[in-house]
């Protein structure tokens, strides 16, 4: 017969009790700060267009944060993406948001109202630029999108932002070398697909559901983005500094770009509040969004590529204090 496991008596039980409480400790350490009560109340979160990144990623957050704090109700709020996002958070229309790095230094250059107030709570992830095509449309480069109908992304977004600065830098005038068009990703791919637009310009997380949805349906193909446009974009300064080259990876949509990447833009996303909003309550946020990763990561590719050793890289907006103290505290 085998022989049964000795029983743990005296001393050494009373070891692995306190062996046992100690790791419970740490873990209620990570989990949220130790003999406090979750924060309550109300708070709106605005996030972005249907089937996009923003809004897909507000939802799960929600999510995440009223397990952490079932007594905070988190209020979702749908915008039309990163500028419009600054503009509420820095005029208290909401709490929290999703940004850009360009559009919220660009809404500080245009000396927006309450800029001065906007802090960072966490760097998320990278927007890629796609410039979408029907495969069939001959449109290989950015140059070619002369006298075409364009989609640029709707009023006040970062879409807009950046496919204007793209087509400038590309030798047009988007107000005349193009017939520009005001969809966003919740009506281009429709739209692309029933003949309405010869392309349109969308920067968010990879994948985009939205592009995932229009891949099962239709035959689109992206236009590269060269370096030598980022080139000419870095000679504005400013805002355009925020975009790197870079390449969209083939695994990002396996059906278009079937085994090959393309040359295009990236620009770091910024969870963001506002200097007066509660420390405590930022705190908490902050610690939810980065323990909730992976679950969100699960529906959410990009949320992924959160990381605790870059999350306090927000600029171009300093840390609101609630996230610097959730940052010093789990320190190594």
């Amino acid at each position: 017969m085998p022989k049964p496991f000795p029983r743990i008596r005296g001393r050494r039980a009373l070891q692995c009790a306190a062996a046992g409480i100690v790791a419970l400790g740490l873990l209620l350490w990570w989990l949220l700060p130790l003999g406090a009560k979750p924060p309550t109340g109300t708070i709106t979160f605005s996030t972005g267009t249907l089937r996009g990144v923003y809004q897909e990623y507000g939802e799960r957050l929600r999510t995440e944060l009223g397990k952490d704090m079932p007594g905070l109700k988190v209020k979702l709020v749908q915008s039309n993406g990163s500028y419009e996002n600054v503009r509420r958070v820095a005029t208290g229309q909401a709490d929290f948001t999703i940004a850009a790095a360009d559009a919220v230094e660009t809404y500080e250059l245009n000396g927006g109202r309450g800029a001065g107030l906007l802090r960072g709570v966490a760097r998320l992830y990278d927007d890629y630029v796609q410039l979408v095509v029907a495969r069939d449309s001959g449109i290989t480069n950015v140059t070619q999108l002369r006298h075409k109908r364009v989609a640029i992304g709707l009023p006040n977004s970062g879409v807009r932002l950046i496919a204007n600065r793209v087509l400038k830098a590309a030798g047009m005038d988007p107000a005349k070398d193009i017939t520009p068009m005001s969809e966003g990703i919740d009506t281009g791919p429709d739209q692309l697909r029933r003949g309405k637009l010869d392309a349109f310009f969308w920067s968010g997380g990879l994948p985009t559901k939205g592009l995932l949805d229009l891949a099962k349906k239709f035959s689109f193909t992206f236009v590269p983005i060269g370096g030598n446009l980022v080139t000419r974009l870095h000679t504005e300064g400013e805002a355009a500094l925020y975009y790197r080259a870079t390449n969209m990876p083939e695994s990002a949509y396996p059906s278009v770009q079937q085994g090959t990447t393309v040359p295009t833009i990236a620009v770091s996303n910024v969870l963001m509040t506002r200097k007066d909003i509660d420390p405590r309550l930022t705190e908490w946020v902050t610690r939810t969004v980065i323990k909730s990763r992976d679950d969100i990561g699960n529906h959410v590719h990009s949320a992924q590529l959160v990381d605790l050793r870059t999350a306090i890289y927000t600029d171009p907006l300093p840390l609101q204090e609630g996230a610097r103290r959730y940052y010093r505290s789990v320190k190594p």
